[in-house]
């Protein structure tokens, strides 16, 4: 994943705190969503780009694109930060032969047919396998909110 410098899973995509606290903190100069559904629809795209700290470029790409560019090395020299809403997505990443970095998971909301691991975690049972895939691949996986918050090993919560 070279240009890639964190890995965060959020289900609010951009926002706040991934807007001030990380990309800042992280000098970040491209924030890339991985999602399926974002990725054709303009609307949702317009407002995520907006939502974006200015002077950091943002790629919101459909999976297979996403893999294609990482692979091709588009993203050399860059500073980039990967976000997306579920840990499957990142299973599915590994599964397609890259390598991921250490993976935050930020927040991840309550929803039907969850149950919840930490205030801001919860996961379907889909999503804790995948979490629990990436953990056996050797993957570094915490839970943390903001930057200054302690990077707490997501197993420490199941």
């Amino acid at each position: 994943m070279e240009g890639f410098v964190h890995i965060r899973i959020d289900d609010r995509l951009i926002h706040g705190q991934v807007a001030t606290r990380w990309a800042t903190g992280l000098k970040v100069n491209r924030i890339m969503i991985i999602d399926d559904q974002v990725a054709v629809n303009e609307t949702e795209k317009s407002v995520l780009r907006m939502a974006a700290p200015a002077g950091v470029n943002t790629s919101i790409l459909q999976f297979d694109k996403a893999v294609a560019n990482i692979k091709n090395g588009n993203y050399a020299g860059q500073r980039v930060m990967l976000v997306v809403k579920s840990p499957v997505i990142l299973v599915k990443m590994m599964e397609a032969g890259i390598q991921l970095l250490p993976v935050n998971v930020g927040n991840m909301s309550n929803r039907p047919g969850t149950t919840q691991y930490k205030k801001s975690v919860s996961m379907t049972d889909e999503e804790k396998v995948a979490v629990e895939k990436l953990l056996q691949a050797g993957i570094k996986v915490t839970a943390q909110m903001v930057p200054d918050e302690p990077d707490v090993s997501i197993e420490n919560f199941f």
